[in-house]
């Protein structure tokens, strides 16, 4: 027997949604602020968290592979390794064509998700995979994935405001995931900041020289994808300022079913 000691005393945890370690005198969970009592589905929501990043960036990647498969298996007669510019269009191409023409305008989302080719899908899943768990690790899973989904649109939205008839690719979502970074490393300042904010503009550069020396590249759509990945991220904020609350989950939940109803509804156009 051990005098002294108070056995009701509550014990250091785990925390049911971060698995971060909550303090025997802590109620709810310093990284995430849920209570140490949570309810079972909480470890459900989406969290903070370089894992959960991970495996959001990765969820992205494995649904742009998939798409890019069953471009090719419909009509594999753009070239080697890629699809036809029909396969593309029957699977949420966007631009104007698709939009004016067939009223598609859910392809502001779904043109994230297709491209032309290898070496399209090669670059664009390298540097989501690079980009992305940065993101989520400043801003949380939630609004990585909202400033990707989001972005992404308002990217396609100014490309086709500028006219551009036809267009796909992963690119203006990155992009808008650079642009919140660019946004998070001027905002937060300081050393770390500053870094963040040097290293983002070079990239920012190389995009840009590398649209202008090759033909083809969405410039719009890069540039809006910026825009756009700037504004959200000031508006969501950054963990560091806000935490990710439940609205975030609320709209990443809402993002993720549209989007998926929107890859779907693609689909079953192309049958």
């Amino acid at each position: 027997m051990f005098y002294g000691e108070n056995f009701n005393m509550p014990r250091a945890i785990l925390c049911p949604r971060c698995r971060q370690l909550i303090g025997s005198e802590e109620t709810v969970c310093s990284w995430c602020g849920t209570s140490r009592s949570a309810p079972w589905w909480h470890v459900l929501n989406w969290t903070k968290g370089a894992v959960d990043g991970d495996l959001a960036v990765k969820a992205l990647i494995t649904l742009n592979l998939l798409y890019y498969a069953v471009s090719l298996m419909i009509d594999m007669s753009g070239g080697f390794l890629s699809p036809s510019q029909s396969s593309l269009m029957m699977l949420g191409a966007t631009g104007t064509v698709p939009i004016n023409y067939y009223g598609r305008f859910w392809t502001l989302i779904t043109a994230s998700y297709l491209h032309g080719g290898v070496i399209h899908l090669l670059f664009n899943m390298m540097a989501l995979h690079q980009i992305g768990p940065w993101a989520a690790t400043e801003y949380g899973t939630s609004r990585m994935f909202l400033i990707y989904t989001l972005g992404g649109a308002v990217g396609y939205l100014l490309s086709y405001v500028a006219g551009i008839p036809f267009t796909i690719g992963a690119s203006a979502a990155v992009c808008a995931l650079v642009g919140s970074l660019l946004y998070y490393g001027k905002s937060r300042g300081g050393s770390y900041g500053n870094a963040v904010y040097q290293q983002l503009s070079g990239w920012v550069i190389s995009i840009f020289i590398f649209g202008l020396l090759f033909p083809g590249i969405n410039n719009w759509g890069h540039g809006g994808g910026l825009i756009g990945g700037a504004l959200l991220g000031m508006i969501l904020g950054y963990t560091e300022k806000k935490k990710e609350t439940v609205v975030h989950r609320a709209l990443a939940l809402l993002c993720a079913v549209a989007t998926l109803a929107a890859l779907g509804l693609a689909l079953s156009l192309s049958l």
